[in-house]
């Protein structure tokens, strides 16, 4: 059985943390028997410097047809003029959605080692362990928008069919987690929020009675989120909210470059770490490249390679339980990204 994976390297950081998810996709195939295939394609910065477009047709048809597709990171200073008509982001948004992937999976659990490298306070952290759920696809992001001489505006837009879809994807985690879910929005305000908020309830109350649901505004849940984050066990929430709070939870975690993503549709799959291209650091070679190989592992996961995936997390936390930690996780820290992917295959 062959495994088709499209990698995007793309900017910063991104192609150097690429390689390490290739060397350790390399060293699962050799360790169980599997034929992985891996096709590189480009996107973002570096796809608009070769052809003019951050999203080339090219790697719409390729990410289309693979079983699934890994991006490292895009951006970076040289295209970083907001008034420019063509940006790398503009590549990623136009994935999603070509991908049709409208469910965002962010994992948060503190590692007991790393319990230092957290700003908060080690009781804090105690039992810590939820996931956010973040619509992808629809809100503030991909609404109309509009520029005037002295205006400019961005439409939030959602409908019935868009919260229902997210909301499921959100119980079906939670039913096989603490059957917990808290729904973040702005109801008080917003009249999206005020639909979201009604279709969350009817949904969980006429098909998932099991689950616990409460309501927060995502203003509160950004404050508690800090106070008391063993509280969540999944958090749902809208596009721009999600963007924002998993990127503020990743703080608990010590550093962006041990959290993993997947964005998922129906049928379709997209992994990337949550950091960015971090182009301050770029080509220096002592980049993180935990996230990523935790996002290979969820890529395993979801194609239904359990073993696979499992036998990578564990290789990772042996890798960090026994001190290969990159500079953002120890400051004094010489260990590079190379050293890293290596400790990790000799784990697996």
């Amino acid at each position: 059985m062959s495994i088709n994976i499209v990698c995007l390297p793309g900017d910063g950081i991104g192609p150097e943390v690429t390689e390490s998810v290739i060397s350790v996709l390399n060293a699962v195939a050799d360790k169980f028997k599997l034929e992985i295939n891996i096709d590189q394609q480009l996107i973002g910065g570096a796809a608009i410097d070769a052809t003019g477009d951050p999203l080339p047709a090219k790697t719409v048809s390729a990410c289309q047809n693979a079983d699934a597709v890994f991006l490292g990171a895009i951006g970076g200073p040289k295209w970083d003029d907001p008034n420019a008509k063509v940006r790398p982001e503009q590549g990623l948004l136009r994935l999603r959605s070509a991908m049709g992937v409208f469910s965002n999976i962010r994992p948060l659990t503190v590692f007991p080692e790393l319990v230092d490298a957290s700003p908060l306070k080690p009781k804090v952290l105690e039992g810590v362990d939820f996931i956010v759920v973040r619509e992808l696809t629809g809100g503030i992001y991909f609404g109309d928008k509009h520029r005037g001489e002295n205006f400019a505006t961005d439409e939030c837009r959602y409908s019935v069919e868009e919260i229902e879809r997210i909301t499921k994807v959100a119980c079906e985690l939670a039913m096989q987690r603490g059957k917990k879910i808290t729904s973040v929005d702005k109801a008080n305000v917003l009249e999206t929020s005020r639909l979201w908020r009604e279709v969350v309830t009817k949904l969980v109350s006429q098909n998932y009675p099991e689950i616990k649901l409460e309501h927060q505004l995502v203003d509160s849940c950004a404050m508690k989120m800090i106070q008391n984050p063993a509280h969540f066990d999944v958090v749902l929430t809208e596009n721009m909210f999600g963007d924002i709070l998993s990127d503020e939870a990743s703080v608990l975690a010590g550093s962006m470059g041990l959290l993993a993503s997947s964005s998922i549709g129906e049928g379709s799959g997209l992994f990337e770490p949550i950091h960015g291209s971090a182009p301050d650091i770029a080509g220096q070679g002592i980049a993180n490249p935990y996230a990523s190989i935790l996002s290979a592992a969820m890529m395993l996961r979801w194609l239904n390679y359990l073993a696979e995936a499992d036998a990578i997390e564990t290789a990772v936390k042996s890798s960090i339980a026994s001190g290969i930690l990159t500079r953002d996780l120890k400051s004094e820290s010489e260990i590079k990204t190379h050293q890293v992917t290596h400790a990790v295959i000799q784990n697996l």
